[in-house]
């Protein structure tokens, strides 16, 4: 029997990039889209997904905000965060590592492919049923 799926919040405001996300992870994990950091706050009372993907320009509360709340909130600080923006200063991706997140990805500098390998290596399931020989 199969385990159940790896969950995924993607937290993005653009909906052509959420709609190739989903695209990309569709069948491999469970996809759970927000369009604003309030919307990802209703999804993250509901649930507690294996990874958030994490836009910083959100209207509203900005991705600094929500990651802020996600690392001071006992029930969700454990849960991998990763930063795709468009936001790509050196202060910006400083600022969202010292926050917490595990990787800070700038869009322009990265492919659908290469985002979907990242999480993957995030998500893999561990290696402990393999044996020595």
């Amino acid at each position: 029997m199969a385990g159940k799926k790896k969950s995924i919040l993607v937290v993005e405001d653009d909906k052509n990039l959420v709609r190739l996300l989903k695209d990309a992870f569709e069948g491999a994990y469970d996809v759970s889209l927000a369009l604003d950091w309030q919307e990802a706050k209703a999804r993250l009372a509901r649930m507690i997904p294996d990874l958030i993907m994490l836009d910083i320009l959100l209207p509203g509360e900005s991705g600094f905000d929500g990651l802020r709340q996600i690392k001071s909130n006992p029930a969700l600080r454990g849960i991998p965060v990763i930063i795709l923006s468009n936001l790509g200063q050196e202060q910006e991706i400083r600022t969202g590592l010292e926050l917490g997140a595990m990787d800070y990805l700038v869009k322009a500098d990265i492919s659908i492919e290469e985002v979907v390998k990242k999480v993957k290596a995030v998500l893999a399931p561990t290696k402990s049923t393999k044996r020595k020989k």
